[in-house]
C-alpha cells in the first residue's frame, strides 16, 4: 500500500498563487507517476497534472498549462503542484494520486492511490 498526504490547500484572492505539496509512504517503490486531480462541487473529478518520477516528464491540462507546475523531490518521495495566476474556476478539492508504471497518468484509471483531498478556494 502507498500513503498519499496532501497539504499547501487554502483561500486566495484571483491572481495569487498557492503551492500543493504531497507526501507518499508506505511501498513507494511501486509508484512510477504521479498525479493531481481536481473535483469541483458538482463535477466530475479532472485531470490537473502528472508526473513521471524516474524521468520527470510531465503532463497538463490545457486548462492550467502556463500557469501550473508539477514537480518532485524523490529524496522526500514529495511531489508539489505550485499554482499561479489562479482563477476563481480553479477552485476546487485537489487530490494527489500515484500509480504503477505502464499506465496513461492523464486519467483516473492510471492511479491506484488517493490521497484525501485539499481544498483551494479561488475568490473573484
Amino acid at each position: 500500500q502507498v500513503q498519499l498526504v496532501e497539504s499547501g490547500g487554502g483561500s486566495v484572492q484571483a491572481g495569487g498563487s498557492l503551492r500543493l505539496s504531497c507526501a507518499a509512504s508506505g511501498r513507494t517503490f511501486s509508484v512510477y507517476g504521479m498525479g493531481w486531480f481536481r473535483q469541483a462541487p458538482g463535477k466530475e473529478r479532472e485531470f490537473v497534472a502528472a508526473i513521471a518520477l524516474s524521468v520527470g516528464s510531465t503532463n497538463y491540462a490545457d486548462s492550467v498549462k502556463g500557469r501550473f507546475t508539477i514537480s518532485k523531490d524523490n529524496a522526500k518521495n514529495t511531489v508539489y503542484l505550485q499554482m499561479n495566476i489562479l482563477k476563481p474556476e480553479d477552485t476546487a478539492v485537489y487530490y494527489c494520486a500515484a500509480g504503477p508504471g505502464g499506465r496513461t497518468w492523464d486519467s483516473k484509471v492510471g492511479y491506484d492511490y488517493w490521497g484525501q483531498g485539499t481544498q483551494v478556494t479561488v475568490s473573484s
